[in-house]
């Protein structure tokens, strides 16, 4: 197996490589590739060092089975061709081809199957925070269809990448140090602070990454469900967290979602309001599973469920969801 990572010294190339490493994915040969800021620059995988290569139009993608591509839309719009030309399945993390009817947007533990159909070799990786909430929807929506959700995230700065997370670093040194602090990466200070906004806003008074968590939601689940967010930046440093609220066909009790949840792949059930156990992001960073809690019965719909789930941005929200595709593609191969 020969895999290449496109944009390998980003928060999320930092990530593949720790998770093939921690995976034990079956590579035989690994290509890295960057921007000329990160050509040149040597990581260690598996004891052996690999030097990022510039990313070009060529044939360097020849030979490649798997390519992870997360350098941004704009990248992956312009080589998608490059890379793809010879026969590699692109599994790309940004918004490019999200929408694409020809390109599936797949969630390993929600439409594995969707990844076997890839007509432009392109396998699109959600958004980070569709991808934690659908992973909890999939356990409700087997139990009752659900109709609508509402949601509001808690995103931690690394959505931003890795300079983001210096960014809030820096920030509450320089606050506490009485100096003023250096604002870049997002709109306003981010340390001691929250921002109702996340991307760009649309016509409609919602942001692009709320109404990415409306649309990929829906193609995702195959579903006519209604998505409504609220999408906020919080000071956690890599870890996101959701406020979801479910409405059903039918009254789904606690205890059936409990249960549900529990059964669920990827779901670890963290609710035990009595012991003051419940998820949260300072101590789930660089954990694998969605973890969910406060699960209790809407007080304003009869068919309602709310509860609270987190999950690290980074990795499931990123790297590990499209490790898991690739896994997935590998057993149906080798079946």
């Amino acid at each position: 197996m020969k895999v290449a990572i496109v944009g390998a010294s980003g928060a999320v190339g930092q990530e593949f490589l720790r998770v093939l490493e921690e995976r034990n994915f079956p590579i035989d040969e690994l290509l890295l590739f960057g921007s000329k800021r990160s050509a040149g620059t040597i990581y260690n995988f598996r004891g052996q060092d690999i030097t990022v290569k510039l990313l070009e139009h060529n044939d360097d993608f020849k030979g490649v089975d798997i390519a992870f591509t997360s350098a941004g839309a704009g990248t992956s719009k312009e080589f998608a061709e490059t890379i793809t030309k010879y026969g590699a399945i692109m599994i790309d993390n940004s918004s490019a081809f999200r929408m694409d009817e020809n390109v599936p947007l797949v969630v390993p533990e929600v439409n594995p199957e969707d990844a076997l159909n890839r007509p432009r070799g392109i396998i699109a990786n959600p958004n980070c925070t569709t991808i934690l909430m659908v992973v909890a929807l999939k356990a409700i929506e087997q139990l009752s269809h659900i109709k609508q959700v509402h949601v509001s995230t808690y995103q931690a700065a690394s959505g931003a990448g890795a300079a983001a997370m210096d960014e809030l670093y820096t920030q509450y040194k320089q606050v506490l140090a009485g100096e003023t602090p250096t604002v870049e990466k997002f709109a306003y200070q981010l340390a001691f602070n929250l921002i109702p906004q996340i991307d760009v806003f649309t016509e409609n008074g919602y942001t692009k990454e709320e109404m990415k968590m409306f649309n990929e939601t829906r193609k995702i689940m195959h579903s006519d469900i209604r998505v409504s967010s609220t999408c906020v930046r919080v000071p956690a440093l890599r870890a996101h967290s959701e406020s979801i609220w479910v409405e059903t066909e039918r009254p789904v009790s606690v205890e059936e979602a409990r249960e549900a949840f529990g059964k669920a792949a990827g779901l670890v059930v963290q609710d035990n309001p009595a012991g003051q156990n419940y998820p949260m992001p300072l101590f789930l960073s660089g954990q694998d599973p969605v973890y969910v809690g406060r699960i209790r019965k809407d007080l304003a719909n009869d068919n309602g469920l709310t509860f609270w789930i987190v999950g690290d941005q980074i990795k499931k929200g990123a790297a590990l969801n499209a490790v898991q595709i690739a896994e997935y593609l590998h057993q149906q191969k080798h079946r």
